[in-house]
């Protein structure tokens, strides 16, 4: 199991100074010192630490010193062995030492000031582009330097630029080399590398002999499942003496670093899920309404649908029924690929809702998906006399006051909308389910609003949270423990294979010719852009430019054009005459992600597919594919593809599994990203790897409701260690 904290290779960047590490022959006043500092955890008790320096160190989240001890380096650089100039290698990085013997400055377009530096034959240049009088008179021929920095190819040598260097003195011996590795910090503007040293150079001292809290006893590590594995080191290993070899780590240590890492991680991780267990415990304790339904209204509904549903999608109802009828609040994540059929099902959960006396409200990320669901759920519901309404940015103001004047009033039974539904201006009358579509479209705090809107009205509303981006299975062990997990894994029958083809845009004229012959044949296509105007800094064919492009080329094709920054009557109108057949190609960018279904449609082209996430893509793939002709999609890509590009369009071009995709989008892109939690630093872990740490995911989700029960009083200070006011967020 590799930690990036473990990374020793020589191609680390020169940024840190060595930490340090002779930490035995402190004086007893320092220790005294450093143990007032630990027990007084106050950043103000450090040298060092003025309000310039407590605000910067305040930007990357520390403001105690256990959050600086829990700061822990990304990586490590190795200092602890000189290495001869003749052996210097490019792309790497050394500490090395030789003589100057020649030093100037060099004009031309950027001013350099270089020197020549020699050891026995051999000779390397190093060149300084920001460089001082005090320099240029100090740095000599006859001196000897010791210099650490990564070496490059240059004209006619090897070049170091900007090393760290000192002047060794002549007259003295040389200093002693470091025993320990050198950490490198995260940091930020104003914060050296240096800094961290110092500051952690008076606390460091005391934690192998006064180590701060253990808040994961030694008899519950000793307790855990297969003792056998590495994990069973955890009891060798108190927090103190865990963080000191994570901070200053011993050349002899270097070894331990990997169960440091994990010692941590595992603790991190039990922190996270505690805190989703607390939020599930807190919401067993409110009440919600029986939403018992009522059998009529859902038999109507069901005979009128002109299908019979799936497997799949009765199992995940049945489901969803059970929990809607008792006042245990419902929180339920049901995912399943594109095209399973999931807004079926929250609509026979909406309409228990509704049958039960109360307000549906479906929220949805974009307006053209809110203006589908709104048409879907109108032909659904209005023939069963149950009065609807929508809720968007784009209405006029007549519009919107009407609308909220049926919700307050009660008399709409189900509504749906964007993030308008969370504004401040709507007043529920008995809102008792809440559903929330593409639930990684929207930020934490939004989806947090919406619920707290029924709370105030002293309701706890049942909430189902939609996804028909897959969540890994490691992802949703670490971030919805509070939640009850339904698949529809099935699709419906008649659903058509994609085929996925990768293209470079030099084949662009063939494509164009593909989308003539599919539209003379009387299918439907997408043409897919990444931005709504042209842009220099991005080689990216906007929608605008496309569609006026593609009417020059193919005028003999009717193409309609649509973008995020149309108005809703415009985009619906665009819409209808696409489903409606009158457009035969329609050019767009990624809004009709989500919520488009015109089963004449069987082509998509996606340009610059390379600047999509995979998840992102799988979903625009989804919009073709929903009759029965045989569908593809093409994946135009701009020359020269990065290797991560290479494998995301490899991925899409050799599966339509949606749960396989998902899994390669959380390793290329992270949770932050795949979960929509970038914006409020949930599952931003700082040890963990959810990918890497499955076998201590596993572990914590085994043991943490025995923690729980066992050590309740460490629960809040553990969580307050690793995630503070971020728990707050688990609410959602």
């Amino acid at each position: 199991m590799r930690y990036a904290c473990t990374a020793l290779n020589r191609t680390l960047p020169a940024s840190a100074h060595y930490v340090r590490a002779t930490l035995n022959n402190v004086t007893q006043g320092t220790m005294q010192l450093a143990q007032e500092i630990l027990s007084n955890n106050s950043l103000a008790a450090l040298k060092g630490v003025g309000p310039k320096t407590r605000d910067r160190l305040a930007r990357i989240g520390i403001e105690s010193v256990q959050q600086l001890l829990f700061h822990l380096p990304l990586r490590y650089e190795d200092r602890t062995q000189l290495t001869p100039i003749g052996q210097l290698q490019p792309n790497c990085h050394y500490l090395f030492e030789g003589t100057i013997k020649a030093a100037g400055i060099v004009p031309g377009r950027r001013r350099s000031f270089t020197i020549k530096l020699q050891q026995d034959y051999s000779t390397i240049s190093l060149r300084l582009f920001h460089f001082s009088a005090a320099q240029t008179r100090g740095l000599l021929p006859g001196k000897r330097l010791r210099c650490f920095g990564e070496i490059r190819f240059g004209r006619h040598s090897l070049e170091c630029f900007h090393p760290e260097y000192v002047i060794l003195d002549e007259d003295a011996v040389d200093p002693p080399l470091p025993q320990a590795l050198t950490p490198v910090y995260p940091s930020t503007e104003g914060l050296h590398q240096a800094s961290f040293r110092k500051l952690l150079d008076q606390v460091l001292p005391q934690l192998d002999t006064h180590s701060i809290e253990e808040l994961i006893p030694t008899e519950f590590i000793a307790n855990l499942p297969n003792p056998e594995s590495t994990l069973a080191m955890f009891a060798q290993f108190p927090l103190g003496k865990t963080l000191r070899i994570l901070h200053a780590p011993q050349k002899s240590e270097q070894a331990l670093l990997p169960i440091c890492q994990q010692r941590l991680a595992f603790e991190e991780l039990l922190a996270h899920h505690l805190s989703l267990l607390q939020v599930r415990q807190r919401l067993q304790q409110l009440m919600a309404p029986r939403l018992a339904g009522n059998d009529k209204l859902m038999q109507r509904f069901l005979t009128g649908l002109g299908f019979t549903l799936t497997s799949a999608q009765s199992r995940v109802y049945e489901q969803l029924r059970a929990q809607l009828a008792h006042q245990e609040p419902m929180l339920r994540l049901v995912q399943g690929d594109v095209g399973c059929g999931k807004t079926v099902v929250a609509a026979l959960a909406a309409l228990q809702a509704i049958g039960s006396g109360y307000q549906a409200v479906l929220m949805a990320p974009t307006e053209i998906l809110t203006e589908q669901h709104f048409r879907a759920f109108s032909d659904w519901f209005a023939p069963l006399g149950i009065r609807l309404c929508m809720l968007s940015g784009q209405q006029t103001a007549k519009q919107k006051r009407d609308a909220l004047a049926l919700i307050a009033s009660g008399e709409v039974g189900f509504i749906v909308g964007t993030h308008a539904v969370i504004q401040d201006a709507v007043s529920y009358d008995r809102l008792g389910l809440i559903i929330i579509d593409e639930q990684h479209r929207f930020g934490v705090d939004q989806r947090l609003s919406l619920r707290q809107k029924a709370l105030d009205s002293g309701v706890c509303p049942h909430q189902i949270i939609m996804t028909a981006t897959p969540i890994p299975r490691t992802l949703a062990m670490a971030a919805y423990a509070d939640l009850d997990v339904s698949v529809i894994d099935e699709l419906p029958p008649g659903r058509t294979p994609v085929q996925t083809s990768v293209l470079d845009n030099s084949a662009r004229a063939r494509v164009v010719e593909r989308v003539h012959k599919a539209c003379q044949q009387g299918r439907q296509a997408y043409w897919v852009c990444t931005l709504v105007e042209e842009s220099e800094a991005i080689q990216s064919q906007a929608a605008e430019s496309t569609a006026e492009e593609l009417r020059t080329t193919l005028p003999d094709v009717q193409i309609g054009l649509v973008h995020g920054r149309m108005k809703a009557a415009e985009k619906a109108e665009v819409m209808n005459r696409f489903k409606a057949g009158a457009t035969q190609l329609l050019v767009a960018t990624t809004v009709i992600e989500v919520g488009v279904d015109v089963p004449n449609a069987s082509l998509m082209i996606i340009e610059n597919a390379e600047r999509l996430g995979l998840s992102q893509i799988h979903q625009l793939r989804g919009r073709v594919g929903r009759g029965s002709t045989a569908s593809h999609c093409l994946l135009l890509y701009q020359k020269p593809l990065s290797a991560n590009g290479k494998r995301r369009l490899d991925t899409l071009r050799n599966s339509s599994d949606g749960f396989y995709i998902a899994e390669q989008d959380l390793e290329i892109r992270g949770p932050g990203e795949v979960l929509g939690t970038r914006q409020t630093g949930m599952l931003q872990f700082r040890i963990a790897n959810l990918e890497r740490d499955v076998e201590l995911l596993e572990l914590v989700h085994q043991t943490g409701n025995a923690y729980m029960r066992t050590y309740p009083n460490n629960v809040k200070p553990l969580i307050d260690r690793w995630i503070g006011e971020s728990v707050y967020y688990g609410n959602a």
